[in-house]
């Protein structure tokens, strides 16, 4: 493995007894070659290396005997005082390493190579032919070939510097992903290491809309210092690639991009199920790339196969698309069979982005967005699995207003058309308004609309600044689906924040207040609370938060106008007719996190019977028109069912630039329903895993 490994390295490197270095604005210098023009201080150097290494070094006598024929492959860099220090060394003979190695410590100090005129470490390899041969200087000049095309030996003389030129660009990598456009992968747990700097007093942050990108973070929380104060001090390359750095960064006058490999395996076990074990074996790429200052790009390929606990089965097997696939995995997407009781989902999501002013960003991709200061959002959530969007970022004064346009699936067996699934448009609004030191209110309107009549996309809902409710009268009440919303937190100081969401999706002012709880109430609201660096205990924050949604709401008279896509809700993972109290701590030492949740719920199912089979209001798919009643209308209604979750998780970082960490997680679910059907059944689950992970989006095992 460390062949392959090190010839991979050494993959541009020349045969024989040559060198060829990572090129910067100014190689090395050996005092022998100060008196160069500047183009020939590269063959000055690889001529006077080469020629130290002929004089002194001293074949070992087994070589000799054994009339070996090969070559030596060594690593090695000049660090910034112009020390030469050896990486690795490959060969098939030990002494012929330990030569290497004496050879090596022999080398005088010399100038370091440069660029903009700052001393930097450069990285080099090189190929040591056995048996030695002198080297001879090969001079930097242009050489003029007349060209004759009509032969054959001058096909190649011909030569253009422009690779050259390219090559020579290179510089070294200088961390421009954690000052770029780019999105910050948007994990709970990852955000709470920068939420207390975002929500500090007198800040005029804007949290709501996520995920964030990194220019706005670096303003009040320094990434970039917090991955290099946790980097692991090693010389390795292996080392570096593995604890500290991205596997491949490049960078450019004008570009820079990085590639990664994306894991997630882990195995597991359900104390419920009849299978003997969970597991999961994700593999993948991820991608992050600048060009010039403004344009940004990120794509991820995930090729993923698993079997999870029996509850979450369930559950992916209940909301299954339309068609031969046996199951819909939350979050992610459809799955084919893989085996006999596993799956297999595959994933891609990618993005562009693209900031021409400080107070403008756009972004057009197939991902997820999430709308909230809390663990839920009532607005918009990343629980359902990645879809096309495009969304533009304003902010300016004390203002941010985020626009976004979605192209969703109804992917239900009762709705398909034309044996293909049921294209539905959504458009989202949030206007964020700080309105002082303390106090954030933020407004929030979304419609739906379906492709009927071959509608497509309608360009009435392009406009960013007109209410949707105005619009959708204009056009026909049974043309879209509306929902507002208002938003609010309040910094208590600098250590605690409250904040809350209230949802409208239907209002009728006589049924409101009437006081027969009718069923056009369709109201939700959301009130939660963070604790900062809790008792004094640095990175230690505490959450409270209570949700509760009223039934029917999120739903429509026309089913498939529901405020959903591919059977997952786009806001709350439980739809409608639930309340529910989550409590959270997270903590974090330097490489070190561990996480505890604590959900406790009460939801209300259909019977989904013979004898009984309304609409209650929980599932928010459902037709309206078959409703259970007009009046009398509360939460828990239906097959009312009790439920509590506890979910543990300790890791270890392995790699903060690519949030590569290892893992190990315990659930236990106990969900019971007054009444046993088909659809709902009584569980008591215990489920432990463990892994190691690329932790780039968040996985909600809370169902």
């Amino acid at each position: 493995m460390k062949r392959i490994l090190l010839f991979a390295i050494l993959s541009m490197s020349l045969l024989g007894f040559t060198q060829t270095p990572i090129t910067y604005e100014k190689p090395p210098v050996f005092n022998e070659c100060e008196s160069e023009a500047i183009e020939q201080l590269k063959s000055c150097f690889n001529f006077t290396l080469n020629n130290f290494i002929y004089k002194n070094f001293d074949v070992p006598e087994i070589v000799n005997k054994e009339s070996y024929r090969g070559d030596i492959q060594i690593l090695f860099e000049i660090n910034k005082e112009g020390e030469f220090k050896l990486i690795y060394v490959d060969a098939i003979y030990e002494e012929l390493k330990v030569e290497s190695k004496r050879v090596f410590d022999l080398l005088p100090k010399i100038k370091p190579a440069t660029y903009n005129g700052e001393p930097t470490f450069a990285q080099y390899s090189i190929s040591i032919a056995i048996p030695l041969t002198e080297p001879i200087r090969q001079q930097d000049e242009i050489v003029k070939v007349e060209s004759d095309r009509n032969s054959k030996e001058n096909l190649n003389t011909t030569l253009s510097n422009e690779f050259d030129t390219v090559e020579a660009k290179i510089k070294p990598y200088e961390k421009l992903e954690y000052t770029s456009e780019l999105n910050i992968p948007f994990t709970h747990s990852y955000y709470a290491r920068f939420d207390d700097e975002m929500n500090a007093l007198g800040t005029n942050s804007h949290t709501a809309a996520k995920p964030f990108v990194y220019s706005d973070v670096a303003k009040y929380y320094d990434i970039k210092a917090e991955k290099e104060n946790l980097a692991k001090d090693t010389d390795s390359w292996i080392g570096r690639k593995l604890y500290n750095e991205h596997l491949v960064s490049v960078q450019g006058k004008d570009y820079w991009f990085t590639v990664d490999p994306i894991l997630d395996l882990q195995v597991g076990k359900d104390g419920e199920a009849e299978f003997s074990s969970t597991w999961n074996n994700t593999r993948g790429i991820f991608i992050q790339a600048g060009l010039g200052k403004h344009f940004n790009l990120s794509t991820s390929i995930y090729e993923s196969q698993g079997r999870f606990a029996d509850y979450f089965n369930t559950y992916a097997e209940n909301i299954r698309a339309f068609g031969p696939d046996p199951a819909l995995i939350p979050g992610r997407g459809i799955a084919k069979r893989f085996k006999d009781d596993s799956y297999d989902y595959p994933v891609a999501e990618a993005y562009l982005s693209y900031t021409p002013s400080k107070f403008f960003n756009v972004q057009f991709g197939h991902g997820k967005n999430f709308i909230g200061d809390g663990y839920r959002s009532l607005f918009q959530s990343d629980v359902a699995s990645p879809y096309p969007f495009f969304k533009t970022n304003i902010e300016f004064w004390k203002i941010k207003y985020t626009s976004t346009w979605m192209s969703l699936r109804d992917v239900r067996e009762d709705v398909i058309e034309d044996k293909t699934f049921r294209t539905k448009y959504m458009a989202n609004h949030y206007l964020s308004w700080n309105v002082s030191k303390r106090l954030n209110i933020g407004l929030f309107e979304s419609v739906m609309w379906q492709n009927s009549n071959d509608r497509g996309f309608d360009l009435n809902y392009l406009n960013p600044i007109i209410f949707f409710r105005a619009i959708e009268f204009q056009t026909g009440q049974g043309n879209g689906n509306a929902i507002l919303g208002l938003s609010g937190k309040y910094k208590w100081n600098n250590k605690v924040n409250l904040y809350g969401q209230f949802l409208i999706d239907e209002f009728s002012v006589s049924d409101v207040t009437g006081g027969e709880k009718s069923w056009k109430n369709k109201l939700g609201f959301q009130i939660g609370a963070k604790y900062f660096n809790a008792f004094n205990l640095d990175n230690l924050l505490l959450q409270a938060e209570y949700n509760q949604v009223r039934p029917y709401t999120y739903a429509h008279n026309t089913v498939v106008l529901n405020y959903a896509h591919n059977n997952q809700p786009m806001a709350h993972l439980w739809g409608a007719n639930f309340r529910e109290l989550v409590l959270i701590g997270r903590y974090n030492y330097k490489r070190w996190f561990g996480d505890a949740k604590f959900i406790i719920g009460q939801r209300g199912f259909d019977f989904n019977t013979d004898e009984d089979s309304f609409n209650y209001g929980g599932n928010i798919y459902g037709d309206e028109d078959f409703r259970v009643a007009d009046t009398g209308i509360k939460i828990g209604q239906g097959n009312k069912t009790n439920s509590f979750m506890t979910e543990l998780q300790a890791g270890y970082l392995i790699n903060p630039a690519t949030n590569l960490k290892v893992f190990t997680n315990i659930i236990y679910r106990d969900f019971n329903p007054e009444a046993i059907t088909p659809t709902t059944m009584k569980s008591n689950t215990l489920w432990f895993s463990f892994g190691v992970r690329t932790d780039l989006f968040n996985w909600y095992n809370d169902f």
